[in-house]
């Protein structure tokens, strides 16, 4: 087995994810960062997205909200607005909003209720991407 990394994912309701990972595909504002043990030290902003890692050899994905990631060679903290895993997401309730986000892209609004609707719509899009690779 590889060398490993402590990995620490914090959303803002609960500690979400804590344990040794050999690898993590994060989210990051300028595409997809991934992080092995050892990696350069940075610090990088997380945009809603899917979050993959791999722990004792078995790859998770989860659903990441806004935030920044820690990266130090020994180990990654990553805090974020939301994390879910797959299962915990409401198919149903997830496509109601992407619904609702769409209807409201279609409507004339001020500019800031049009950056609150896209994250909205970022948000749903996530869900759904994560729940169908489960399913």
């Amino acid at each position: 087995m590889g060398k490993t990394f402590d990995l620490k994912i914090v959303s803002s309701d609960r500690d979400f994810f804590e344990g040794k990972a050999d690898m993590i595909i994060l989210p990051a504002i300028d595409g997809s960062h991934g992080v092995m043990a050892e990696h350069e030290s940075m610090v990088t902003a997380i945009q809603a997205g899917e979050v993959r890692f791999q722990s004792n050899g078995e790859w998770k994905t989860a659903a990441l909200g806004d935030g920044f990631a820690e990266i130090m060679p020994d180990y990654v903290v990553v805090v974020a607005d939301t994390a879910e895993w797959p299962e915990e997401i409401d198919v149903n309730r997830a496509e109601e909003a992407r619904e609702r986000a769409e209807e409201r892209l279609r409507t004339k609004q001020a500019l800031i209720e049009y950056h609150y609707t896209k994250a909205a719509l970022s948000r749903a899009m996530t869900r759904l991407k994560v729940t169908k690779k489960v399913r």
